[in-house]
């Protein structure tokens, strides 16, 4: 065992300490690819209090601290270097009240997002966060990272449904504003300089969220559209004929979809010539799924639609979702895959895909290129595979990718992060004094630099 593991196990007791080889393989890495770290102990606090405790020993050990909730993250955030003291918020887990009155939920933080899903829908509610790893990422996670997903074009990003935070900072000390007002304007919000820090200013133990009314029945419709350009006049005449009801609205380039068919989730429509568009709208069933089958129609008829389908069923709608939601094959049909998760302005968005294909081909012309993404929030995912490359060419990628990407406008994260990979790229959509304001509030709220160091800055 190592000094800081002993120490640790006898501040902590072994009911919250596991140490060197003690370990789970499954807290040592996350879903980066980065190779397994061999942390020094893992502790799974039960309350606040514990991990306050287990902050004020690393404080006084000067340990470093590697927050982790679901371990669903692909910057490499909640990868633990060798050292290091993992810190899981698995125990940490359950809701702990939803306030019909005020329309919120509180949960602690490794609470799984799907719990907190169901939790809403049970008292008539929706939750405005979802994302692919609903069933295994954690709300806390989510905070941390300032998650995205499928539902932001209505909801926000998960800083939009935060009221209230509890975070235990690096020397142990707990801060809580537990608020469930949408109104509360006393002084600075602190509670916002954690959602989106990864780890790197505090601990997210407890989090409050504003709950929204729920869509009731979805249209959900799979649309072939000519190109870029027309899915964009398409996605502004749907949000003018149903106002604040469209929930998803997602693209899906050609060789995206070769992809889906070949791991047995074809399109029911032809893709050859343009993309396709899956888009989701809480219509009530009512006169606002009149109005968007009536845009719909009169779309095609100036040409902005090629071919349209309307799940008539939930398991209709299962079915167009799995399209979009192939990458969960991945791993099983690629040896490796090298993944980007960028933001541009939706004017280029076609400009950029047509560089980004140009660019890695000019250099790997047997790549695998696959373009996706929650376009109508400007966010667009590429997924690269380069065959018989092994390991993946990711750096000479992230080199190609980055820069056209910063060129055009864009930020090199749109909803995973920055993490440990794409650290070495955040000066391409930070400026210099951008990113001396960030050293500076690290500095105050963590000057020994303990908690999640290399991650972010």
């Amino acid at each position: 065992m190592s000094g800081i593991g002993d120490a640790l196990l006898a501040a902590l007791g072994a009911d919250l300490v596991l140490v060197g080889e003690a370990v789970p393989a499954r807290n040592r890495t996350d879903w980066s690819g980065l190779p397994p770290g061999r942390p020094a102990a893992l502790v799974r606090p039960r309350t606040v209090e514990d991990v306050s405790a287990t902050l004020a020993a690393c404080a006084r050990l000067g340990a470093a601290v590697v927050p982790q909730g679901g371990l669903t993250g692909l910057t490499g955030g909640a990868q633990p270097g060798d050292g290091e003291v993992a810190l899981s918020l698995e125990r940490m887990s359950g809701v702990e009240e939803v306030d019909t009155a005020a329309a919120t939920l509180t949960a602690l933080a490794g609470t799984p997002l799907e719990v907190v899903q169901q939790a809403s829908a049970a008292a008539g509610f929706a939750c405005g966060i979802d994302l692919g790893a609903r069933g295994s990422c954690t709300i806390g996670g989510n905070v941390a990272t300032n998650a995205g997903g499928n539902t932001v074009i209505r909801y926000g990003m998960t800083r939009a449904s935060v009221r209230g935070l509890e975070v235990v900072l690096a020397d142990g000390r707990i801060v809580r504003s537990l608020n469930k007002m949408q109104k509360n304007n006393a002084g600075y919000d602190w509670t916002q300089l954690f959602i989106g820090s990864e780890g790197t200013l505090g601990v997210v133990t407890r989090v409050v969220l504003a709950l929204f009314p729920a869509p009731g029945e979805r249209t959900t419709v799979l649309v072939a559209v000519p190109d870029f350009a027309a899915a964009l006049q398409l996605l502004r005449r749907v949000e003018a004929a149903v106002p604040g009801a469209l929930l998803a609205f997602e693209a899906m380039w050609p060789d995206y979809l070769s992809f889906a068919a070949a791991v047995g989730r074809p399109a029911p429509l032809d893709w050859q010539r343009g993309l396709l568009v899956l888009l989701e709208a809480g219509t009530g069933g009512g006169p606002a799924a009149e109005h968007l089958a009536g845009t719909l129609e009169a779309a095609m008829g100036d040409g902005l639609v090629e071919d349209a389908v309307i799940a008539r069923s939930e398991r209709e709608r299962e079915r167009l979702w799995a399209i979009r939601e192939a990458p969960a094959e991945y791993r099983r049909y690629f040896s490796g895959v090298t993944g980007f998760d960028v933001s541009l302005p939706l004017g280029v968005m076609a400009e950029a895909v047509a560089a980004l294909d140009r660019g890695i081909k000019r250099h790997f012309a047997e790549a695998m290129t696959l373009f996706y993404g929650h376009v109508a929030d400007s966010n667009l995912h590429l997924v690269v595979h380069v065959p018989d490359a092994a390991p993946q060419p990711s750096h000479a990628l992230d080199e190609i990718v980055y820069p056209i990407v910063a060129g055009l406008g864009g930020t090199v994260s749109a909803e995973h992060g920055i993490g440990r990979l794409k650290r070495p790229y955040l000066a391409l959509s930070r400026s210099p004094d951008e990113l001396a304001l960030m050293r500076t509030m690290k500095a105050a709220l963590d000057p020994h630099g303990i908690l999640n160091p290399g991650k972010v800055l």
